[in-house]
């Protein structure tokens, strides 16, 4: 290693570079005079920016026009002047209020920035916001006639606050000069979550391009609102209205964008809660996108999908006008109904075709109505009960078809056995058995058929029907969503099943196997080649509860209860109303008689004949 020596030339260095600095500043600093000099030229040009501002202050009417294609010029121009009404740039904002909803509305930009529902709050006990901390932008491009481009979220708009029997008026006009501005007009109404917007311009229609379209360009990301952000974000969905009333949907389960003619209104729904914007004349087309957020269950996340839409507003003689409403609240059937004219009740994800009919017209207003009297869980064993006494007519064909056919079982192996050669020659057999029996083995699906429509349309019900929301029941807190009796650590999550246990989903499914086991465990028929039923029959209740694992326990505890009360009835049915004796000497008395073929049965037969003939042949 070099040994380090002391360098005595490199500090002689430093030390003669060190004074020549020092000697070059002695000799540049000012002298006296030029120090009296130059205070006196600085005063000179304060006493000028003195006289300028005195002028601008006395001639108002000589104000030079402002280059509006310039936005950073607009801000400088407005701040100028704002001791004329002219806005300042500043970030101040206005409140509006009423019972149930409160907008924070800033002057820059003119849009929301805080959406709050006052009666409501998350499963955490946090009010519900809507919008907050720039989740959320709206504002209008537009192109001037030399091709630039403008967004009025840069602009700073003038806030004027008045009263107009009793409904809250705030407008903001973002100005040109006193005669020119573009215009937002927020108009809130005592307790509704319904604000009338309207979008107006005077003076502009020479500034405004009419090659290119003014776009309104509303975005929103939807904030949480659940213990589940995965459950939650399966009802999180963009809903629009175009096309003479046709209602769609973006996906919910993955990114989906369209454009579409005829927009009417577009609702950014978060699950209960939904962010609308209406147009009494609908945007001619739209573009519109939504972006799946979440990719796994969560605890933190706080963000479920990002909404965007793109809109073009129609210029009338130059100038901007357009009527439209904002809507910011729950997602509830009695809240929205009370904007018929715009529709807005047809957001709400009731179903589709028969199964939506059954959810709005019958199990909402049914449900509402029991609601008014007992307790919320209480109302749905009730509505159950009703439900399933109303299909006791259909539970007792569909058991007397399985009776009748219990009671045909020996004849039909006697069947098998004697064609056990010739599966065409058994087939046929027992079918012709089936009709002088009058037997249909069809029957038996039908109450299955019938049932269906009822799923679905409860399948819906229980987890978008905002009566239901955090009302709990015995250990469930939210019969919206599933209950929970044990909660894994965090970070360890059953694949398909979760990362918790509920208890109506195992009550349900234990039901759901003895019914199961009543109706077709003991005749459900296995054969050579084919999957073995009774597995698949014992197995359906093991996926239903994985399935119900992450679902409304209100669902859960309707089929809990609907099973239990089928299973009743059944024994009923089977130890006091049906006798397998009866049953048999009926069935024989039908074999006697005549069996008239109607012309479906007629030409079945003789395929089926001819079919035996050609495999002689």
């Amino acid at each position: 290693m070099e040994e380090k020596k002391f360098d005595v030339q490199s500090i002689i260095g430093f030390v003669l570079i060190f004074g020549i600095l020092i000697f070059m500043f002695y000799q540049n600093q000012p002298t006296p005079e030029e120090v009296e000099a130059e205070r006196a030229k600085q005063e000179q040009v304060e006493a000028v920016k003195a006289s300028e501002n005195l002028e601008t202050e006395t001639v108002i009417n000589e104000v030079p026009q402002l280059d509006l294609q310039d936005s950073t010029a607009v801000a400088n121009y407005q701040g100028k002047l704002g001791a004329f009404g002219f806005t300042k740039p500043s970030n101040e904002i206005t409140t509006l209020e009423n019972d149930v909803l409160l907008l924070k509305i800033s002057n820059k930009g003119g849009q929301i920035t805080e959406a709050k529902m006052k009666n409501f709050v998350t499963y955490d006990s946090v009010p519900v916001y809507l919008i907050k901390d720039g989740n959320a932008s709206f504002g209008l491009d537009f192109s001037t006639s030399d091709n630039r481009v403008l967004n009025t979220q840069d602009l700073y708009f003038e806030p004027t606050l008045t009263n107009d029997n009793g409904n809250q008026v705030l407008s903001l006009k973002a100005r040109t000069s006193t005669n020119q501005y573009l215009e937002y007009r927020y108009v809130m109404k005592p307790n509704e979550y319904l604000v009338d917007f309207t979008i107006k311009s005077k003076g502009l229609d020479n500034v405004l391009s009419t090659s290119k379209p003014v776009q309104l360009d509303w975005k929103l990301k939807g904030i949480r609102h659940s213990k589940s952000i995965q459950y939650e974000n399966r009802y999180t969905r963009l809903t629009y209205n175009h096309e003479d009333d046709k209602i769609s949907k973006l996906s919910e389960g993955s990114d989906d964008e369209e454009t579409e003619e005829d927009v009417k209104w577009i609702s950014y729904r978060q699950h209960f809660f939904s962010s609308i914007l209406a147009a009494d004349q609908p945007f001619k087309s739209g573009d519109l996108t939504s972006v799946n957020l979440v990719e796994e269950e969560s605890r933190t996340f706080g963000f479920t999908k990002k909404y965007s839409s793109v809109l073009p507003l129609e210029l009338e003689g130059g100038e901007i006008s357009k009527d439209l409403h904002w809507y910011f609240g729950p997602t509830d059937v009695d809240t929205l109904s009370q904007y018929e004219d715009l529709g807005l009740v047809d957001s709400i994800p009731f179903g589709w075709g028969i199964f939506g009919w059954i959810n709005r017209y019958v199990f909402t207003p049914f449900y509402s109505l029991i609601s008014t009297y007992f307790p919320y869980g209480i109302a749905i064993v009730i509505m159950t009960i009703l439900v399933r006494l109303a299909m006791s007519p259909v539970t007792y064909k569909s058991y007397l078809s399985q009776a009748k056919m219990k009671v045909l079982k020996p004849e039909i192996t006697e069947l098998g056995e004697k064609y056990k050669d010739n599966a065409m020659k058994k087939q046929q057999e027992t079918m012709k058995l089936y009709g002088k029996a009058g037997v249909s083995p069809m029957s038996g699906c039908i109450p299955a058929v019938i049932q269906m429509p009822i799923f679905y349309a409860l399948f819906m019900f229980f987890p978008t029907s905002f009566a239901l929301r955090q009302k709990s029941f015995l250990w469930a807190d939210d019969l919206s969503s599933f209950d929970t009796i044990y909660q894994f650590p965090e970070g360890f999550s059953i694949p398909f099943y979760g990362d918790h246990v509920s208890l109506f989903p195992i009550l349900a499914s234990i039901a759901i196997f003895f019914y199961m086991m009543m109706t077709t465990g003991q005749n459900m028929p296995t054969q050579p080649g084919m999957p073995n039923m009774k597995f698949i029959m014992y197995l359906m209740p093991f996926m239903m509860l994985f399935f119900f694992n992450n679902y409304a326990s209100g669902l859960s505890l309707y089929y809990f209860v609907s099973n239990m009360i089928t299973i009743g009835i059944m024994l009923v049915i089977k130890n006091f109303i049906l006798d397998n004796d009866k049953i048999h000497a009926q069935i024989q008395e039908n074999k006697k008689k005549p069996k008239k073929e109607n012309k479906f049965q007629k030409k079945m037969r003789e395929m089926m004949e001819q079919a035996e003939s050609n495999k002689k042949k």
